[in-house]
């Protein structure tokens, strides 16, 4: 069962899981990185341009889901080397040091606790996310076009696309593409009818979103509604 909560890190969000089954839970592309915890380890979700299948052993996972462009600076290494990739946080950092972090996690009254404790240290420890960052964000995910929002703030679209490669992983295209996945998605959930879901997320038919929707997250919308994967 998956639950989530608010986290006391502004706009991150804390998680935990335990899988029915092994390999059960496609995980869909959302513009952020992950902290986890699983079986007494720490590790690093990149940040993903496909629907990650997981797999390996079953058991409890517990997580600390970044708000879009914050976690390259907490984890002191840029999003594009992580992208669509899960690594030990000792790929990252000093193996002593992480396992004490592990030490004091495993510690902690719940795993996702301790991992939100990680993280709230981790933040004071670093400067404050660059808000510029937050606002690529804002304005792509309210469907503005990219050579727009480069406008807008006052940056030219190699800057733009240089900077969203070290926040986010990848360029401003792809992240707009990702939000809208993410909107369209939000709206067939409540039970829009798909071509107003599309019209009304930015895509430019119901067909333009059943490609998207395929290419991004593995499935036809209707079977990933349904749950399956």
């Amino acid at each position: 069962m998956y639950v989530e909560r608010a986290s006391r890190l502004p706009g991150a969000v804390v998680w935990t899981n335990t899988p029915s089954r092994p390999g059960v839970g496609r995980v869909l592309p959302d513009g952020c990185m992950d902290l986890l915890w699983h079986d007494g380890r720490l590790m690093v979700a990149g940040p993903d341009t496909r629907a990650y299948l997981p797999g390996g052993g079953s058991g409890p996972w517990a997580g600390v889901r970044f708000y879009p462009g914050t976690a390259p600076a907490l984890l002191g290494v840029p999003a594009h080397e992580l992208r669509d990739r899960r690594v030990e946080l000792t790929d990252l950092w000093p193996v002593s040091r992480v396992r004490r972090l592990a030490d004091r996690v495993n510690a902690a009254p719940d795993p996702a606790s301790g991992l939100e404790e990680l993280a709230l240290r981790q933040a004071a420890g670093v400067e404050p996310p660059d808000p510029l960052l937050r606002q690529v964000v804002t304005a792509l995910d309210a469907g503005r076009p990219v050579a727009a929002t480069a406008d807008e703030l006052g940056l030219g679209a190699r800057q733009l696309h240089r900077r969203s490669l070290s926040a986010f992983g990848y360029g401003p295209k792809t992240l707009a593409r990702i939000l809208r996945l993410r909107r369209a998605l939000e709206l067939a959930r409540a039970g829009v009818p798909f071509a107003q879901t599309a019209t009304r997320a930015g895509y430019a038919d119901q067909a333009h979103l059943a490609r998207d929707v395929r290419e991004l997250a593995g499935l036809p919308l209707g079977e990933l509604l349904g749950g399956g994967g």
